[in-house]
């Protein structure tokens, strides 16, 4: 294959999809989904695609690149039909969230044109999977961990593929599936039409397009690894205790209009200690992370999306994919460990040309995390100082703190600080330690202390890999409706 790639193309931003080249049936499907105008990046690539041209998008999280290749891929699948364990197209996600999202749109803007589909997933039992490939299907969508399984068992064949989407690129690199990903391509046909997207092109990226692409047409709607313009970034220097950081949190809350917003921290722990602090003062907030099982984590987004809680503190399993239409801020409670991360993270907001707002709260540890981040976006984050927006007087109290506040407001803090202090590593020996050292407190403060700890004993669950996040191998995405098989945890993971 040819190891060219073709001048950047910057796209037309008076287009209309009528303009496209797309048929009737999707223009109908587009407009009674509400759309009008292209995105960028669906401005440039949907005509080169349907030209079956080779292509590298390169576009920030909230673009709308999904569309840009699922809408032609429906037009071109249109002709022709589809055979037993062999399908005509496939598209590469790194987790099982994008794969249901993909083909969710699928759904939505191919329902005139029958196309057939096979989702492969783990968390989803094998048999129904391995069943619908039996049929045919013209569209498959998989992670490649679980793509890999079946075709290792024989139960699918790749040599009628003529129609490659390498999603989320960048992702694939991070978790480690670029080798799957160059096996797989060896397994399809050479004559076929290869579409990679990604966030960034670092070399590995690079790379794989130079082999696997032939002559490939580049799309790039924004510089690699910069932020949306949509979004106002602030940085709020705070000092390091773990009290003080969510004050300064709880004050910006208030002060700021925030309808919904996603909080991100760098640990579980972190998650369910700051989701349960929030809820202590009067805050609709939820959580998801990593450790909890998949249910729980569908039923707190779901509850998240229909407004019953406005405020989603979340591990970075959350940071991409998550498509959550009008999250108006994101605050970063940790600032990320990766550069990268922090693109992902505040793209959750400022979504389709919305603006939006991301904080980030900043130690003096934090220094060298937050340098890198501006050097990764080209560009310097205004700092905040806390002070230059009081917060309000008025505080919301839940019922249980008016309850027991002989010993008011001022024994919070030392309560919290001691507890994050120390409470990762602390194990049972530390909790006995505590309650020792709650001998010589005040007695308000040890009446505080008394009753926080009594109602923190039932929330209490063992504490599997506490200092890191770890990747993300649950299922937290929206199930499309024709997934209508239950969702099985006990299922080997495989993405």
């Amino acid at each position: 294959m040819s190891q060219a790639i073709a001048a950047i193309d910057f796209p037309d931003l008076c287009m209309s999809f009528a303009d496209l080249g797309l048929s009737d049936e999707l223009l109908k499907a587009v407009t009674d989904a509400g759309y009008s105008e292209p995105t960028p990046i669906q401005a440039s690539a949907i005509p080169s695609v349907l030209m079956m041209r080779d292509l590298i998008g390169i576009a920030q999280t909230g673009t709308g690149k999904t569309a840009a290749f699922v809408l032609p891929m429906i037009d071109i699948l249109a002709h022709g039909r589809s055979r037993a364990r062999m399908p005509r197209s496939l598209i590469l996600e790194p987790t099982r969230e994008l794969a249901a999202q993909v083909a969710e749109n699928f759904e939505k803007y191919g329902a005139g044109h029958k196309l057939s589909m096979a989702l492969l997933i783990g968390g989803v039992s094998m048999g129904d999977q391995i069943k619908a490939l039996e049929k045919g299907v013209d569209v498959l969508i998989a992670t490649p961990g679980r793509l890999m399984d079946l075709f290792s068992r024989g139960n699918i064949l790749l040599t009628g593929c003529s129609m490659l989407v390498i999603d989320e690129a960048d992702r694939m690199l991070d978790m480690g599936f670029i080798p799957d990903i160059e096996e797989i391509c060896t397994k399809l046909p050479k004559q076929r039409q290869t579409l990679l997207f990604s966030a960034t092109m670092p070399p590995p990226i690079k790379k794989l397009a130079d082999k696997f692409l032939d002559n490939p047409k580049t799309i790039e709607v924004a510089r690699p690894a910069s932020t949306n313009v949509n979004i106002k970034q602030w940085l709020v220097p705070v000092s390091g205790t773990a009290f003080k950081k969510r004050s300064a949190l709880r004050q910006l809350l208030r002060q700021d209009d925030v309808t919904t917003a996603i909080i991100f921290c760098n640990r579980k722990t972190t998650v369910r200690e700051l989701n349960k602090s929030l809820k202590k003062h009067g805050f609709r907030s939820g959580e998801i992370h990593g450790d909890m099982e998949q249910p729980q984590r569908l039923a707190e987004l779901d509850l998240f999306k229909k407004g019953d809680i406005n405020i989603l503190v979340a591990s970075d399993v959350a940071a991409r994919g998550l498509d959550i239409k009008g999250v108006s801020h994101v605050f970063n409670f940790d600032a990320p460990w990766h550069p990268d991360d922090y693109v992902h993270r505040i793209g959750r907001t400022g979504r389709g040309g919305a603006t939006g707002v991301a904080y980030t709260l900043m130690t003096a540890d934090d220094a060298e995390n937050i340098d890198n981040i501006e050097k990764l976006t080209g560009q310097k984050i205004d700092r905040l100082t806390i002070e230059d927006a009081p917060e309000p007087a008025e505080e919301a109290r839940p019922a249980r703190r008016e309850r027991h506040g002989r010993g008011g407001e001022r024994s919070a803090p030392r309560r919290e600080e001691r507890t994050d202090g120390r409470g990762e590593e602390r194990g049972d020996r530390g909790g006995r330690r505590d309650r020792r050292d709650a001998g010589n407190l005040p007695d308000a403060a040890r009446a505080e202390r008394t009753h926080q700890d009594r109602a923190g004993s039932s929330d209490r669950r063992p504490r599997r890999d506490s200092y890191d996040d770890g990747p993300d191998v649950g299922w937290n995405g929206p199930i499309p409706e024709f997934l209508s098989v239950s969702l099985n945890v006990d299922d080997p993971v495989d993405d």
